[in-house]
């Protein structure tokens, strides 16, 4: 490839609505040009890497058994109907009608259409296991689309179902796709992701693992324990709390506290500790608007997604009204009435507490003194906090817990019969009896994959591809092309690469040495060569590779075996 003929611009100046360097770096780089929010065309870089992505992807999922197939972008209504998800999903779901009035959707996941798929052939046990996957576009409107490809509403993907006869088959086949994936991102340049167990969300199912870049650009926030292995989205990571009670019960004591409406604020007010604290935090349910009232320890958080999974549907932050009952700020545990329909919920960090400080359900009065076991002695404790840097590990009980931000860049899930069950799939054992098979999923993104590669692999100047991966193994630089024996040397290494079935961009044109580096750097391809008249005296050509690990001169007529082995050495250094 001539560069002169490539498609796209690159430039100097860094986008200002580019907010983390990977985005910056492939705008800059002309690897993908924005056409509405969230979405994206492709130059060819871009386009190259990600079906370098993709192979790899298959290469490792045809390794495991799976069939690839492919379902349509645009699916009936009535598939996710049969799921119970046309409803249930939000607005993420983009929902449309044809020009018949049929209801139609743009598939952002696809296990309806997987089962829809295999529900008519495997009616026997005989017929399992088997896995199915695919490599295709999908659209999920999120709400808020950002940092290029990590977060958008169009993107490319590998789905994977895997369906069984029994729970321990599924198991086993979920640790080969553990295993599986775990060479996918070795092989892509990122092997340092790391597994973490997370909340199953819409996809239902009993138990997932998210594959996490660790990077303070994430949008994920994940716990770990520097003492063991445990590693889990806070979104599904226990919160465990070493409740403190004082030797003594104090009374209960109502106390006038005028103009004073947050936790903070009556913290401060009777120079008491936030964890020596009850707050209450309340939400209204999605679909009745039912109040919800989470009664917590000042000092932490309501984590939603906990709180969801345990109400079995959707919340949001709660509109208090003066018809409701409820005095906003004086909210507490003791002699709360609510008008109409309500939850309360009592967090785990309470159990056990005492002399705290809470509302006290009436205008510009708290308690102190709380005991919840003696003031509050029908409370059901649940766990709905988020757990915290510092707090104590599910795993091994040590206070040892650090919160990182991290990119989820695939994930797998243990789904059981919740489609099979809903869509009517069925099969019959050796017995003859009909039974619901049960279906492991197993999802990565391309887009984000490379954007994530880019994102742990820059310089100031530019993306580092890794060999795997990158555009092109070779970007060949023809100094002063002008000059008539440099530019038949670098014409002729070209040709002689490209005969070895070496990928190369070849860069002569008429520019300043800056602007062609520039350039080379933008690109991020893994190795370099230089030719120049200067080198063309010594009868030499620069040979670099792009981290600046090797830099050397090299005899022209031994270019070619020296490129062969580098990239024969990059591509095992990655198999190590």
């Amino acid at each position: 490839m001539k560069l002169d003929k490539l498609v796209g611009e690159r430039f100097k100046e860094k986008p200002s609505d580019c907010v983390i360097e990977s985005h910056a770096l492939m705008m800059r780089g002309g690897y993908m040009k924005d056409v509405a929010k969230g979405i994206y065309s492709q130059y060819m870089p871009l386009k190259r890497i990600c079906r370098k992505i993709e192979e790899i992807i298959r290469e490792e999922m045809d390794a495991i058994d799976g069939q690839e197939v492919l379902f349509p972008v645009t699916l009936p209504a009535t598939l996710w109907d049969e799921s119970g998800r046309y409803e249930s999903v939000g607005s993420e779901l983009l929902r449309f009608q044809d020009r018949n009035g049929t209801k139609m959707v743009l598939g952002m996941t696809h296990e309806e259409a997987a089962v829809q798929l295999v529900r008519d052939y495997a009616k026997s046990y005989q017929n399992y296991p088997f896995m199915i996957y695919q490599i295709q576009t999908k659209f999920r409107d999120e709400a808020r689309p950002r940092a290029g490809l990590i977060r958008v509403r169009e993107f490319t993907m590998k789905d994977a179902y895997s369906f069984h006869t029994s729970q321990e088959d599924l198991q086993a086949y979920y640790q080969v796709c553990y295993d599986a994936y775990n060479r996918i991102f070795a092989r892509t340049g990122i092997p340092q992701v790391v597994t973490v167990a997370s909340d199953s969300g819409m996809m239902g199912g009993n138990l997932a693992h998210e594959y996490m870049l660790l990077t303070p650009i994430g949008e994920d926030s994940i716990a770990i324990c520097d003492s063991c292995d445990y590693r889990a989205n806070m979104e599904a990571a226990e919160s465990i709390i070493e409740n403190e009670k004082d030797a003594d019960d104090e009374a209960l004591t109502k106390v006038h506290t005028p103009n004073i409406h947050t936790i903070e604020e009556i913290c401060d007010f009777l120079k008491s500790p936030l964890h020596k604290s009850c707050k209450a935090v309340v939400y209204q349910k999605n679909m009745t608007d039912d109040y919800v009232v989470i009664f917590i320890l000042g000092d932490l958080d309501v984590n939603e997604t906990k709180l969801t999974n345990y109400l079995g549907e959707d919340v949001h932050p709660a509109v208090i009204t003066a018809e409701c009952g409820l005095n906003a700020g004086f909210i507490g545990p003791v002699g709360l009435t609510v008008t109409g329909d309500y939850t309360v919920i009592y967090d785990k960090s309470l159990e056990g507490t005492n002399n705290l400080s809470c509302g006290a359900n009436d205008e510009e009065y708290h308690y102190t003194g709380l005991c919840m076991e003696r003031d509050v002695p029908d409370a059901q404790y649940v766990d709905v906090a988020k757990i915290i840097d510092g707090g104590i590990c599910p795993k091994c009980g040590q206070k040892h817990i650090k919160i990182s931000r991290g990119i989820e860049v695939g994930n797998i899930f243990q789904l059981g019969t919740k489609y099979t069950k809903s869509m009517n799939m069925q099969y019959l054992d050796a017995e003859g009896n009909a039974q619901y098979p049960i279906m492991g999923c197993y999802g990565i993104g391309v887009g984000r994959l490379a954007a994530s590669v880019c994102e742990s692999h820059h310089d100031d100047y530019g993306p580092i591809w890794p060999i795997s991966i990158a555009p092109w193994q070779v970007h060949l630089c023809c100094l002063r092309a002008d000059d008539a024996e440099a530019k038949a040397c670098a014409d002729s290494l070209y040709d002689q690469l490209q005969k070895e079935h070496i990928e190369v961009i070849y860069d002569d044109r008429a520019v300043r040495p800056g602007v062609m580096f520039s350039d080379a750097d933008l690109l991020g391809v893994p190795i370099r060569l230089v030719v120049s008249p200067r080198n063309m005296k010594e009868s030499v050509v620069e040979l670099s590779t792009r981290d600046k690990s090797v830099q050397d001169k090299v005899a022209i007529d031994d270019v070619v075996g020296t490129v062969k082995n580098l990239i024969q050495k990059l591509f095992d250094e990655m198999e190590k």
